[in-house]
């Protein structure tokens, strides 16, 4: 989950719910690609979410987020004026500049309005404004987004198949029929472009990870947070993980995880198939006085595999959305490590939420 991902995620506490005008995820789901890249408004809730580990070429490191959401808010069949709000879009841009030690962000939100945002699988474009996703065929993956402190213009090109996460098409996030999601995962993009920073044209490449969810109503009423990891190994193999956080400190049975070999198969990861700890390093923020574990460790015993997750840049939290949301920091990480007792590294994504204050389904602002 991700999160980002939370600013859609709170919509369902203040936006009229009206659950039973949209589908729930439920078991059995027949995917169809390249049609289950795009809209399914039949769930209430969908995103597009991509993160990047990137370097110059004078080895500066950055990492990126540009993130689409959206929430449906009303499916009456006679409200068909382009400006009734059928489905609210929202957008997230973020660059953090490992180097210089500086965290950039910004959002967006619109209505579909007449072409303002939307999604078109037959031009295979993802918009709000001026940001977008377009898929040029199966094999590139374009990003652009512009804005006037800091642009991104990159092509992505999928050196796997995507991957379904979960079981039988699902993935369960609480008890019960619907608490749920359908989750579809690039876990390797090969990513090249240009960023703009403050004026600079900065030429990058790396790797970049992209998630598709959709669904109607997945989190559980006592769960108030995550941790959530994306991690790419340098053995071409990837890693999903997910935790959530419980009211009481219980342990979530409804964590788990996904593990991609090098071939693309994947392998679903339950809560007890993997052990997701803080070392204690921790990073208190100036702006909401959260404290977030910004270093863990990672085991996975069946695989052999042990790391260790940090950040070389401490400050990237997604703060001052006041009362609409929880803060939450969300950046890039590095990890270092054994697989089978050799020596193993990789780069990632890791998102934590409801560390200032618990996250609650239903809050209203």
């Amino acid at each position: 989950m991700n999160s980002s991902k939370l600013l859609l995620v709170i919509l369902l506490a203040w936006l009229p719910a009206a659950h039973a005008q949209y589908q729930a995820a439920l078991p059995g789901y027949r995917y169809e690609f390249p049609r289950d890249h795009f809209n399914h408004e039949d769930y209430q809730t969908e995103w597009w979410y991509t993160t990047g580990n990137l370097k110059a070429s004078d080895g500066r490191e950055y990492g990126f987020e540009l993130t689409f959401f959206r929430q449906g808010v009303d499916r009456d069949p006679k409200k068909n004026d382009p400006w009734d709000i059928r489905d609210l879009y929202l957008a997230h841009l973020a660059l953090s500049d490992v180097g210089a030690g500086k965290f950039y962000h910004t959002e967006r939100t619109s209505r579909a309005g007449p072409g303002l945002a939307g999604v078109d699988e037959k031009a295979g474009r993802i918009w709000n404004a001026n940001w977008e996703i377009r898929w040029n065929g199966d094999s590139e993956i374009a990003l652009r987004a512009v804005e006037p402190r800091f642009s991104i213009t990159f092509l992505l090109h999928p050196e796997k198949q995507p991957v379904i996460n979960g079981e039988n098409g699902i993935s369960q996030k609480g008890a019960g029929k619907g608490h749920a999601s359908h989750y579809i995962t690039f876990t390797r993009l090969q990513t090249s472009g240009t960023l703009q920073l403050n004026g600079k044209p900065i030429s990058v490449s790396g790797t970049s990870w992209m998630d598709h969810e959709f669904f109607t109503n997945q989190l559980d009423s006592a769960q108030i947070g995550w941790n959530w990891l994306s991690l790419q190994l340098a053995d071409d193999t990837e890693l999903m993980l997910y935790q959530f956080r419980r009211k009481d400190a219980s342990a979530d049975p409804y964590s788990s995880g996904t593990y991609v070999d090098a071939q693309g198969k994947s392998l679903h990861l339950a809560s007890t198939d993997f052990r997701l700890m803080p070392t204690g390093e921790a990073w208190t923020s100036p702006a909401t006085s959260a404290t977030y574990p910004i270093a863990w460790t990672i085991e996975i015993p069946n695989l052999g595999i042990k790391l260790n997750a940090t950040t070389r840049l401490k400050s990237q939290e997604l703060a001052g959305l006041g009362n609409l949301a929880p803060n939450y920091w969300e950046g890039a990480i590095v990890l270092e490590g054994t697989r089978g007792g050799k020596a193993i590294h990789g780069v990632g994504y890791l998102e934590m939420t409801g560390y200032d204050r618990p996250f609650e389904i239903g809050r209203q602002p």
